[in-house]
């Protein structure tokens, strides 16, 4: 059923309505993450790049880039960043940052097969109506012997902050996001698709059975996000 809040998206992820709630976010989207996760969005990004190590010359393709401040981290290794997202207002509020940056779906990539060294998803993922067509889609444009690092949010592992989290951390978070952010409503549906979300574990199974080879993860913040990486055989 369609949700008819204007400010923010339901769980079934109707694309032109995620991408409108993503557009009401965009102007203040960046400092609202850092207020949000205490800066943490930072070590996450950096974490990020370590995971994909790209090298001079490569190919990355950062998607859900959102204003491309992931693809700025990524380009500090000296390959070739794309940021691409399917939010216009996202796109246009990282103009300012000058890279390669395309709009474009996650389920129907704009790009050519075997186009990339590396594809990487950040707090993306999650927000795709079908991440079963987007992960056979990151495949497609993934060179042979390249390779996949999704950075997401996740279930903590340990059982105490575990119920902390889910019960105090997340419901805490459309209030926080009222103070900073341009649609705090959109917090809302965030702390929900989080809950939603398939654990670390189940998320792999759905990667290699999007036929990614190799799928393994590690947990940062001690499981509020987890790095999943997978390769795609050839080459």
């Amino acid at each position: 059923m369609a949700n008819t809040h204007t400010g923010r998206a339901s769980l079934d992820k109707q694309p032109h309505e995620v991408a409108s709630m993503f557009d009401g976010v965009a102007r203040r989207y960046d400092l609202t993450n850092t207020v949000l996760t205490a800066g943490l969005d930072r070590y996450w990004r950096w974490a990020t790049r370590k995971a994909i190590a790209p090298r001079p010359g490569e190919r990355v393709l950062d998607l859900a880039a959102g204003t491309g401040i992931s693809t700025v981290e990524l380009a500090k290794s000296g390959a070739w960043c794309a940021a691409t997202d399917f939010s216009l207002g996202m796109l246009k509020a990282g103009r300012f940052r000058r890279m390669p940056m395309v709009a474009g779906d996650a389920m129907a990539l704009p790009f050519a097969d075997n186009s990339f060294d590396a594809v990487t998803i950040s707090f993306g993922l999650r927000n795709v109506a079908d991440i079963d067509v987007a992960l056979r889609e990151m495949l497609r444009v993934t060179k042979p012997g390249g390779q996949l690092v999704v950075c997401e949010f996740s279930t903590p592992v340990v059982p105490v902050f575990k119920t902390v989290y889910m019960e105090f951390v997340l419901k805490a978070l459309p209030g926080v996001a009222r103070t900073v952010s341009s649609n705090p409503d959109a917090y809302v549906y965030l702390a929900e698709s989080i809950r939603a979300w398939p654990n670390q574990r189940r998320l792999a199974r759905r990667v290699a059975e999007a036929g990614w080879s190799g799928v393994k993860w590690r947990n940062l913040t001690g499981g509020v996000v987890a790095l999943h990486r997978g390769y795609k055989l050839g080459g």
